[in-house]
């Protein structure tokens, strides 16, 4: 069984060292050393949240973060094309009044790799949105997460960059920034996915079975912010 957490990062500075260790570890294994969102400056914002995955021996195998938009600090998205296409700050602010804020820093652990859990983080954290008051997310992905964050309700922003494309982290890859024009009822998202983000959102802590990759999961969730 794999157990599902969500909490305000600085309410968990344990939870938010493993997650940065974690996250570290797997970038170096990826050669990957330069991305934005690659310190703990996040650990210390209110207006981040978290979800985490533990394995059977209670060990951090996964996470991805929330930053809902304050107008004061600046979403990773911003802080990694910014200086490529300024516009990307004017579609933020655009949507601060209604509640705007971007999934990133997703990880899991190799021991992991291929079970599906980054498709279960990423639900997690979209469901996670209503309790914070966010109703529109945005977010950037690599090539190879493309069809899965698609899967979940992103679509590609092709007004930015190159048709929606940045060279980025570095010159062997490709990211896509990514919106979610609706995070309230998800239409976007393929109706699989949209209905067990709709069920996480209305019963945040169950336990149920995932079918996620090539075999299925038994989950735990625990997605209700503030529980312990």
């Amino acid at each position: 069984m794999f157990q599902f957490k969500a909490f305000r990062a600085i309410d968990e500075p344990e939870y938010c060292r493993e997650y940065t260790e974690g996250h570290v570890r797997v970038l170096k294994d990826y050669g990957i050393t330069n991305i934005t969102s690659n310190n703990n400056e996040w650990a210390s914002l209110d207006c981040v949240y978290c979800v985490v995955v533990y394995n059977e021996a209670g060990e951090m195998v996964g996470g991805i973060r929330m930053q809902k938009a304050d107008g004061v600090h600046k979403l990773p998205v911003e802080k990694a094309i910014g200086y490529r296409d300024p516009s990307i700050y004017k579609i933020v602010a655009s949507y601060i009044p209604e509640g705007v804020g971007e999934l990133c820093a997703l990880w899991n652990a190799k021991s992991v790799a291929g079970k599906g859990l980054s498709l279960l983080l990423s639900r997690a954290g979209i469901s996670i949105c209503s309790q914070v008051g966010i109703s529109t997310m945005v977010g950037i992905c690599a090539d190879y997460t493309l069809k899965m964050f698609r899967k979940v309700g992103f679509v590609v922003d092709e007004t930015l960059g190159e048709g929606g494309e940045f060279v980025y982290p570095n010159e062997n890859y490709i990211a896509r920034v990514l919106g979610i024009l609706n995070a309230r009822n998800l239409e976007t998202a393929e109706e699989e996915d949209r209905l067990r983000m709709l069920s996480l959102r209305s019963n945040p802590e169950q336990k149920t079975i995932e079918y996620p990759g090539i075999k299925d999961l038994e989950i735990e969730y625990n997605l209700k912010l503030n529980s312990k």
